[in-house]
């Protein structure tokens, strides 16, 4: 378990220009791949497609270069905090959540079994709503302002807001 952690994570981007190479060598010259050549390979024609429906939302573009930036770091197993740290194999790590994720996908790929990561990730910030759940619904609902103070409704679809809302970046 005190094995020697990478200090660097998977460089995303050149391991998807490494396989190109592999399957499509004409293609990659010096660590660059040629578009065109890639189209021509793949039969398609020298015309703008059309964009189709995706799921986005903004900050995506930032989301996929974070994801693509390689980390260079430490990972520093909190043996204080970890239960039985030298016999049953689990580790506990503080740290930012993508930057672990990313640290930790080189060196143990293929051997975590489960990763709790304790929310809100990615937000720099914390909950905006309590998320113990002891408020009555109407306290609930007053927050979240979808009552006001009278008890008169504003919103009429409560599932749209509050604890159903969605998360995106990095899902």
């Amino acid at each position: 378990m005190n094995e020697k952690l990478s200090l660097s994570s998977e460089n995303v981007i050149q391991n998807r220009i490494n396989e190109l190479g592999r399957i499509f060598p004409e293609v990659v010259k010096e660590g660059e791949v040629d578009i065109e050549k890639l189209k021509q390979f793949l039969g398609i024609e020298n015309t703008t497609l059309k964009e189709k429906y995706e799921f986005t939302w903004a900050g995506k573009s930032n989301a996929i270069k974070a994801i693509q930036t390689p980390s260079i770091g430490t990972l520093i197993p909190s043996v204080e905090e970890s239960v039985n740290f030298d016999s049953t194999g689990n580790l506990f790590i503080d740290g930012d959540n993508l930057e672990v994720l990313k640290l930790l996908q080189k060196s143990y790929y293929g051997k975590i079994k489960m990763i709790y990561i304790d929310p809100p990730y990615n937000t720099a910030n914390d909950f905006i709503y309590p998320d113990n759940y002891r408020e009555g619904l109407q306290d609930y609902l007053r927050y979240t302002g979808q009552i006001n103070d009278e008890g008169n409704v504003i919103s009429s679809n409560t599932e749209t807001r509050g604890r159903f809302g969605t998360v995106k970046n990095f899902v």
